[in-house]
């Protein structure tokens, strides 16, 4: 009979934690080359898929367990409620026909983030079986080796991915799994035996032979490149060679605007820490000037206004009917910057400068807030901001419109500025777009909407510049469609003016990357020079500056609500990403009774309200401890043979009634059958004990088989029979745990 030793199948459980690594080098860089967030919870993911695998858990159970994972992450990330509602499920389930209709039209850029994140969970979910199915069937992974050799070299090249450590990695593990598969292949040829003192001279020499390549890779000299970084110089080449001027620039804030488009380099170098209440755009300057080629700002006679700390800015984006939510943030610059960096309704900064006198200086114009000390321009430390989150009444801001600004013709001539030589297609690209919109409101969002269709793409690197006689604009809009994000806000904010939206031009940075909670409630943010962007603003009588976004893959948080003319009382819409379509009014909660004093009431919406909260703001600590716990109740389940004998002679050991003789002796049975040795069909038990002290050269099987036989047909006769049999049955039991 077969005996399938665990400590042969415990070395596969490195199999899956090296095939694990080389799946995790394909997700690192998301991190650094795209926007996307929660990593953890895909790695968890994929963690779980495999460990389920590995334990060989029915197709069934193991579905339905990832499904569940799936819903409640997807739930996390872009839906509020509790997890159990039925509301968020439906709205999923509309997302989902709403987006396979897109995908059947193949308008790809119209997906929505929910939908895309479903996808990639389908994808990791693919690549989990597959790594399973080359382990366990195949016995083979080069194919999955080199080809993350591949994504990672060439995103390393093309890319401001460092893949250096990556590559180091890659090749640890990718050696160390094929070595280990190709000692399987072997054994189960009959070539070596499959046992534990095989598999480590096996093993030994493999480390070895890894360490040793990895280690005379790591110290041997390296000679430079023949050729230089082929991006960068491929596209310096082609700007020498042309009209145009310019080369790569690296990502990050910069004041000179006035020639933009060309490709740049990614920079991941913090240039802040923010701690707030949630997301929002970080604002420094808006310019008002489009020159065909980039932005300038119209100083005009625009006289600086100073400031102090805790004084109100005086700064008024919006009118006083709007409605607002105050909200504070924190910031920690990285950057010896000399401006402010702050939120859309800035009302105060709070700094120190120590024994030096602080004061703020706003420019009217570009809305750009300088610190001073003593008088001298300079970077400050932490600051505080108090502002006013807008909440836009789409009433409102669909009332506005041309009439209410024919008094303010400076202002609207300002803030509808095109060039003399703009060409007259932009013009009727904008009114084709809008020509059966008939507010501002939905124009604007019509124009947003456009540049998020499939002939818009997102790009870093190949970007054009326009030559001499060219439009950076049009150049956009009907040439190469291909750019950042300087280029669709700027076309955005030229269409609008085009069809007579007063609109302007913001320069800042996107929220960042969340990075924890706090214990004060709000979340920690970390901002890069990658975060650098810009964004649309546009002017509507009577509301006043409402943010827009038609760069692809972003979406600012911008809050609408929809005024119910049947209830004077307002009601907050939903955060839109795509367009503004006002959201369900919100039922207004009656007030409850009050509680005394001592003793504050708590009802039971409010605690569950306060527990989804907590979930929330800790749902990564929960999942990681879930998967830490799962992972050692796994590791715990699979090595059971080794503690599980010891538990039951605990268990037994002070027992003093024969009746135990039976129980302990059914449970030796199934701890021989866990170690190999299984008991045929039809076979008897003293066939059975004469196999096992054969395979243990030992005699006590027969003896304990022989006492529990005498106890099953004669009865409890001998007081002592199980006091006589235990040590005899510890010492069996002992054997299965070796």
């Amino acid at each position: 009979m077969r005996n399938d030793n665990p400590k042969k199948d415990s070395t596969f459980f490195l199999l899956y934690i090296f095939s694990f690594l080389l799946l995790w080098e394909w997700l690192r860089p998301l991190k650094e080359l795209t926007d996307t967030g929660h990593l953890s919870v895909f790695l968890g993911f994929v963690f779980i898929s495999l460990m389920m695998s590995y334990f060989n858990m029915p197709i069934l159970p193991s579905a339905i367990i990832k499904i569940i994972i799936i819903l409640y992450s997807v739930h996390f990330m872009y839906y509020e409620g509790t997890f159990f509602s039925l509301e968020w499920f439906g709205q999923l389930f509309k997302e989902v026909i709403a987006n396979s209709g897109i995908i059947m039209n193949a308008e790809w850029t119209e997906i929505s983030n929910s939908f895309r994140t479903l996808l990639f969970f389908t994808l990791l979910w693919l690549m989990a079986y597959l790594i399973q199915y080359w382990l366990i069937n195949r016995k083979q992974i080069f194919v999955f080796f080199f080809m993350t050799l591949v994504y990672i070299t060439v995103l390393d090249t093309f890319t401001p991915y460092e893949a250096d450590l990556a590559i180091v990695r890659t090749v640890i593990a990718g050696f160390a799994v094929m070595g280990m598969l190709a000692y399987y292949r072997i054994a189960d040829k009959g070539a070596v035996n499959k046992n534990l003192k095989s598999a480590k001279r096996w093993m030994v020499p493999l480390v070895a032979m890894i360490l040793l390549s990895v280690g005379i890779g790591y110290a041997a000299p390296k000679a430079d490149p023949i050729w230089p970084d082929p991006v960068p110089f491929i596209t310096s080449y082609n700007e020498d060679s042309g009209e145009g001027s310019g080369g790569v620039k690296k990502v990050g804030y910069g004041t000179d605007d006035s020639a933009l488009g060309g490709p740049f380099i990614g920079d991941d170098r913090v240039v802040f820490t923010a701690e707030a209440d949630g997301r929002h755009y970080w604002r420094i300057e808006t310019k008002d000037v489009y020159t065909g080629k980039g932005w300038v700002a119209d100083k005009g006679t625009a006289v600086p206004v100073e400031f102090s700390p805790e004084q109100t800015i005086p700064m008024q984006p919006f009118e006083e009917e709007v409605k607002t939510e105050q909200r504070t943030s924190r910031v920690i610059p990285k950057i010896g910057y000399p401006h402010i960096v702050y939120p859309l309704g800035v009302t105060q900064v709070g700094a120190s400068a120590g024994k030096s006198v602080l004061q703020f200086s706003l420019d009217p114009t570009t809305e750009k807030i300088m610190s001073m000390a003593d008088g001298q321009t300079g970077s400050i430390g932490p600051y505080s901001l108090t502002f006013n989150h807008p909440v836009y009444s789409v009433e409102k801001l669909k009332a506005a419109g041309p009439e209410e600004l024919e008094a303010e013709f400076a202002f609207l001539s300002k803030y509808t500025q095109v060039p003399e030589e703009l060409p007259e297609r932009v013009v009727e690209l904008a009114e084709e777009i809008t020509k059966d919109k008939e507010t501002w409101l939905e124009k604007a969002q019509a124009i947003e909407k456009y540049f998020r269709s499939n002939e818009f793409v997102y790009d870093q690197t190949n970007v054009a510049i326009p030559d001499e006689n060219q439009d950076y604009v049009d150049q956009f809009l009907f040439e190469t469609q291909r750019g950042y994000c300087d280029n669709f806000s700027t076309s955005m904010v030229v269409m609008m003016r085009s069809v007579g939206i007063p609109a302007r031009w913001v320069k800042g940075y996107t929220e960042g990357e969340y990075i924890d909670t706090l214990e004060n409630g709000r979340r920690l943010y970390e901002v890069t020079n990658n975060n650098a962007h810009s964004w649309v603003e546009g002017y509507f009588p009577g509301v006043g500056w409402v943010p827009f976004e038609p760069t692809q893959g972003f979406s600012n948080n911008v809050q609408f609500e929809y005024d119910n003319n049947n209830d004077s009382q307002n009601q907050t819409g939903q955060e839109e990403e795509e367009d503004t379509t006002p959201a369900a009014p919100v039922k207004p909660e009656l007030p409850e009774e009050q509680a005394p004093a001592d003793k504050p009431k708590v009802s039971f919406s409010e605690g569950l309200k306060n527990a989804g909260a907590f979930l929330k703001d800790n749902l990564q600590k929960i999942f990681l401890t879930l998967l830490a716990v799962a992972v050692f109740a796994a590791i715990l389940y699979r090595w059971r043979g080794k503690w599980l004998p010891f538990v039951y002679i605990l268990l037994y050991k002070y027992k003093r009634e024969n009746k135990y003789l039976e129980k302990a002796y059914i449970v030796l049975l199934k701890e021989l059958g866990r170690y190999g040795l299984k008991r045929e069909r039809g076979q008897t038990l003293r066939d059975y004990a004469n196999y096992v002290d054969s395979f243990f050269s030992t005699n006590e099987m027969r003896w304990l088989t022989e006492k529990y036989e005498e106890y099953l047909y004669r009865g409890d006769m001998d007081e002592d029979m199980w006091q006589n049999a235990k040590k005899y049955w510890e010492f069996m039991i002992r054997k299965v745990s070796a």
